[in-house]
C-alpha cells in the first residue's frame, strides 16, 4: 500500500429548503409516487431559489470546511469546483466562488466531469499537493439542476435536485490516513446517452433552442443503467486494487446516488453489504457532482465515518465518466 499524499480533513454540505416531492411531480407530469419510488428510490429532492446559486451554495458549504479545518480563506491555494450546472458559461463558477468566499490567494478552475466531478476534482487536489504546487485546496461538487431540467420531461424531471458540498484537500500528516488510491476513466463515444445536445458552440442560443428544448438534460435512461453498472463495478474493483485492499476492509461505501437499483447492484459487484453503503437518494434525487460529498459529509457528522474508516467512494456520469477513490479518514 502505497503512503498517503494528500489527505481530507473538514467537510460541508449546503440543500436548499425548498422540496419537490413525487406527489409535487404528480400535478406536473404522467407519473406517481409509486413508479418513481420503485424504479428509483426517489421521494424528494431540493430545488434551489433564485439567490441560491452554484456559487452560493458552495461557499455555503466551503465555510463549514474551513471552520472544521482551521484555516481562513486566504489560506487556500486552490479552489476545484466540479459542477455540471454552472452559474455561467464564462467565467469559471470556482472564479465566482473564490471571489465571494474571499480566497484571494488561490487559482480556481471548474471542472466538468459531470456526476463524477467531485471524484476527478479529488484526484486533481491530489495532483497539485504532490507537484508543490498546492498545500490546501477546496473541492467542491455543487449543482443547479433544476436549471437544466425539462419538467415536461418525465423520464428526467423526476430525477434531478440541487445543493453543493465540499471538503478540503491538504498534505498528509501521518502516512496512514489519506487518500490511498484514486481511478478515472471516461468513455466519449457514449455522450449521447446523457447529454445536452444545445447551449454550446454547436448550437448557441436561438429561437429554436427553445422550440425544441435541447436546452435541458437528455437521457437513454435503459442504456445508461447498464452503462453506469458495469462503469461503477470496473472503477470499484480498480480503485480496491490499486489501494491493495478488498471489499472486507471496506467499512463505507458512498456511492454516486443516482437510483437506487444502480447502488444494489454496484455494491453486490463489489461484495460490499447493503448496511455498509450509505445512500440518500431518497431524500435528495441525483444532484450530479454534488451527490458524494453531500452524502460525505453526513457520514462524517453522524457518525457513520470515523478516524481509520475506510471509505470507497465511486461515481459514474454524462461523458461517460466514471470513477473511484479509496480514502481513509
Amino acid at each position: 500500500m502505497k503512503r498517503p499524499v494528500a489527505e481530507l480533513v473538514g467537510t460541508g454540505r449546503y440543500t436548499p429548503s425548498k422540496v419537490l416531492t413525487n406527489a409535487d411531480l404528480e400535478k406536473m407530469v404522467d407519473t406517481s409516487d409509486e413508479w418513481i419510488r420503485e424504479r428509483t428510490g426517489i421521494r424528494e429532492r431540493r430545488i434551489a431559489e433564485p439567490h441560491e446559486t452554484v456559487a452560493y451554495m458552495s461557499k455555503m458549504a466551503a465555510e463549514q470546511v474551513l471552520e472544521e479545518a482551521g484555516i481562513g480563506p486566504e489560506d487556500i491555494d486552490a479552489i476545484v469546483l466540479g459542477t455540471a450546472s454552472p452559474d455561467r458559461l464564462l467565467p469559471a463558477t470556482a472564479c465566482d466562488l473564490q471571489a465571494i468566499l474571499g480566497a484571494r490567494n488561490a487559482a480556481a478552475f471548474d471542472i466538468q466531469a459531470a456526476c463524477s466531478g467531485f471524484i476527478y476534482g479529488l484526484s486533481v487536489a491530489e495532483g497539485l499537493i504532490a507537484s508543490g504546487m498546492a498545500e490546501h485546496v477546496l473541492v467542491v461538487g455543487a449543482e443547479r439542476l433544476s436549471t437544466i431540467t425539462d419538467y415536461r420531461d418525465r423520464s428526467t424531471c423526476i430525477l434531478f435536485g440541487d445543493g453543493a458540498g465540499a471538503t478540503l484537500v491538504r498534505r498528509a500528516t501521518d502516512g496512514r490516513r489519506g487518500i490511498l488510491s484514486g481511478y478515472l476513466k471516461s468513455d466519449g463515444t457514449l455522450a449521447e446517452l446523457l447529454y445536452r445536445p444545445g447551449g454550446g458552440g454547436c448550437h448557441p442560443p436561438d429561437e429554436k433552442l427553445l422550440a425544441d428544448r435541447s436546452y435541458y438534460i437528455k437521457m437513454a435512461g435503459r442504456e445508461v443503467f447498464k452503462s453506469a453498472v458495469k462503469s461503477m463495478a470496473d472503477a470499484c474493483d480498480r480503485a480496491l486494487e490499486r489501494a491493495g485492499l478488498t471489499s472486507e476492509d471496506i467499512d463505507l461505501l458512498i456511492p454516486h446516488q443516482a437510483n437506487i437499483r444502480i447502488i444494489e447492484a454496484t455494491a453486490k459487484h463489489a461484495g460490499v453489504p447493503m448496511e455498509k453503503v450509505y445512500v440518500n437518494i431518497d431524500r435528495y434525487g441525483n444532484t450530479s457532482a454534488a451527490s458524494i460529498p453531500i452524502a460525505l459529509d453526513e457520514c462524517v457528522r453522524c457518525g457513520r465515518i470515523r478516524e481509520g474508516s475506510n471509505v470507497l467512494l465511486v461515481a459514474f456520469g454524462g461523458g461517460f465518466t466514471w470513477a473511484s477513490m479509496v480514502v481513509r479518514w
